[in-house]
């Protein structure tokens, strides 16, 4: 599974990640969470290869991640990546492409038969509530809601092991992304993939993910689950980062319940 080794990332003299130590749960849900510049988004690219760390390293089942500055990296890296499902933040579609197109993308790169590929988007298409119309449209012509549905069937196509998500549903106004948010949470219990996600939103770390890391300033600053930061919170930071969430206390039990 994939780790993090005291892996950090300098851009010159600005240290976006310090040496950190991470492994993923296998077929659990991890969120990153933290302010903005806290690292999470970084930490997220080194998992997929997008980003090389400074120093330490990255592995996947053992292995150290290719680095595509290597000879041959960039092939092997390629190669790696189809283990892995990343949805970028805002989906990151083709605006000339269809729905269709854009989740086919991947599979057909990859050589697989155009009746393959219409049975794995319907397939996926019928996993996150799309209609054959819909499919048919550009992004343009879709939703918010939709395009993101489409990322996520793109993310999954190739049957990933890993599926890592940049802010999924960050753009969305507040009643599509409670939608989503629960749409995702019976996803994930019914895939049983590895997760990773990065969010700014607290109560929706804690309604999709079991683990939530908490990054600033490029630290880890605390792991756990939501009782374990609430119950036990690892240094004022923390402390004040959950008293600015500020939830209704029947909302708060609730969520400490687990996610969905």
């Amino acid at each position: 599974m994939l780790a993090l080794e005291a892996a950090g990332v300098r851009f010159g003299a600005t240290v976006a990640l310090h040496p950190t130590d991470l492994a993923l749960t296998e077929g659990a849900t991890l969120a990153l969470i933290g302010p903005s510049g806290s690292g999470k988004s970084t930490l997220l690219r080194l998992l997929v290869g997008l980003v090389e760390p400074s120093e330490g390293r990255v592995t996947f089942g053992g292995a150290p991640l290719p680095r595509a500055s290597e000879p041959g990296g960039a092939r092997r890296l390629a190669d790696l990546r189809r283990r892995l499902g990343f949805v970028v933040q805002g989906g990151g579609l083709f605006p000339h492409l269809s729905a269709f197109d854009n989740a086919a993308l991947l599979a057909r790169r990859s050589g697989w038969s155009e009746a393959r590929v219409a049975e794995r988007v319907s397939e996926l298409a019928e996993l996150v509530h799309l209609t054959p119309a819909e499919l048919g449209r550009p992004p343009a012509r879709l939703s918010g809601g939709q395009r993101q549905r489409v990322a996520l069937m793109r993310a999954l196509m190739l049957e990933p092991e890993v599926l890592l998500l940049d802010e999924p549903l960050g753009a969305l106004d507040p009643l599509i992304r409670a939608e989503l948010q629960d749409e995702l949470a019976a996803l994930f219990a019914r895939l049983r993939r590895t997760v990773v996600l990065v969010t700014h939103d607290l109560a929706e770390a804690a309604h999709l993910a079991q683990d939530l890391v908490l990054l600033a300033e490029g630290r880890v600053r605390q792991r756990g689950s939501l009782t374990d930061l609430v119950g036990a919170p690892a240094d004022e930071f923390v402390t004040r980062f959950l008293r600015a969430w500020r939830p209704p206390k029947a909302l708060l039990d609730a969520w400490q319940e687990g996610p969905g």
